[in-house]
């Protein structure tokens, strides 16, 4: 694993602009940021494909374990959504996608930081737009990255049961925005009749006691890029459990994002080489760990403590509670600290994508770093 600089295309705003990317600058950085990439080995990569495939196979392991052993409470999961999740589980609602965020550099066992396994975001930069950049740059090099073709598979599968789809988001988030939208294309391609609202926009008819869209059809499936803690607390959230709406991420995704997860993986799988050890507020880690709220997004509300001081990010989470995870130094590449995103869509790893930061904790606008591997 290697970090390489090099110059960006001169166009390559219009470039990303051109492919459905419309918020590479963010504040006024780069957040698309071609100035470097790393380089991997096709070893390195199967690696994470297989590390990837396990993960997964834990963490589904994991939600069993949940509902068998009734730990919702340990997750602050409200009492009233428990048999919505229980049902949507046992009812076998297909999971379209995840991504693990890892620490690796590039030797040794990748450590699982967090699972981002209901709303993750950097989609399309992951699956479009870093492999028209290897095209141009890298052409005889290859890419981990079957996204695309993983998600209109998974698309062409689910038309089956479901061939009308709504698509809902917060649209003022431009990242947000261009996710919501390069999930509806392809479900387009699939095949699949789609309408896009603002979630804000989605009303319940007291009457049918279903929900309805804009023009008050009622709504059988929504793809939502909302969380599932803010739809349970939201003024319509009592009414999920009784409606009749099948809902991507599905209902028992939201054990899996949450950080709760942690330890409850490390107490299911002690010692595994890709778990850091992880614990409940009750049983807080001694030495250096990481704080990190049950729910939090964006990096906001992390604390790093180890022997050479704290670094803290601020923000509005943390009042569920908290878990501890060891602290595992990020790869450092003169100053710049990257996390490896590896994506699952349809219970298959599917590529990576790269965050980058000058700081150990990857927030909002940490930027975006395209990747390669060749033969060993």
């Amino acid at each position: 694993m290697q970090r390489i600089a090099l110059s960006p295309r001169r166009d390559w705003q219009w470039r990303v602009e051109s492919q459905g990317m419309h918020y590479h600058t963010q504040e006024g950085q780069v957040y698309w940021d071609e100035s470097a990439c790393y380089r991997f080995s096709r070893s390195q990569i199967d690696l994470l494909d297989d590390v990837s495939t396990e993960l997964h196979r834990l963490c589904l392991s994991a939600v069993e374990a949940i509902i068998k052993h009734d730990w919702f409470a340990r997750l602050r999961i409200p009492e009233y959504a428990v048999p919505y999740i229980v049902k949507s589980w046992e009812a076998g609602c297909p999971g379209m996608y995840g991504r693990f965020d890892l620490a690796w550099n590039g030797d040794g066992p990748p450590k699982l930081l967090e699972y981002n396994a209901d709303t993750p975001t950097a989609l399309l930069e992951a699956s479009v737009i870093q492999w028209f950049w290897l095209q141009e740059c890298f052409p005889d090099a290859d890419q981990f990255n079957s996204i695309h073709e993983k998600l209109i598979d998974f698309w062409q599968h689910y038309r089956q049961s479901h061939p009308i789809l709504h698509f809902a988001c917060q649209e003022e988030s431009a990242e947000d925005f261009g996710n919501l939208e390069y999930l509806r294309d392809t479900a387009i391609q699939a095949g699949i009749q789609t309408h896009r609202l603002p979630i804000e926009q989605i009303g319940w008819d007291t009457v049918k006691h279903c929900f309805v869209d804009t023009e008050d059809h009622p709504m059988q499936t929504l793809f939502k890029l909302y969380p599932w803690e803010w739809m349970l607390q939201d003024e319509f959230g009592q009414y999920l459990p009784k409606a009749n709406l099948n809902i991507l991420e599905p209902p028992w995704k939201q054990l899996l994002s949450n950080k709760g997860i942690l330890p409850i993986l490390w107490e299911l799988f002690p010692d595994h080489p890709n778990l850091l050890a992880a614990s409940f507020e009750d049983k807080p880690l001694l030495g250096n760990y990481v704080r990190k709220p049950l729910y939090s997004r964006e990096g906001a509300n992390i604390e790093i403590r180890r022997h050479a001081g704290v670094v803290e990010t601020s923000g509005s989470y943390g009042g569920e509670g908290f878990v501890f995870q060891r602290h595992c130094p990020l790869a450092d590449f003169a100053g710049n600290y990257p996390v490896i995103g590896s994506w699952i869509i349809a219970d298959q790893a599917a590529g990576i994508g790269i965050r980058e930061d000058k700081t150990e904790i990857t927030g909002n606008n940490s930027r975006f770093i395209p990747h390669y591997f060749v033969e060993d």
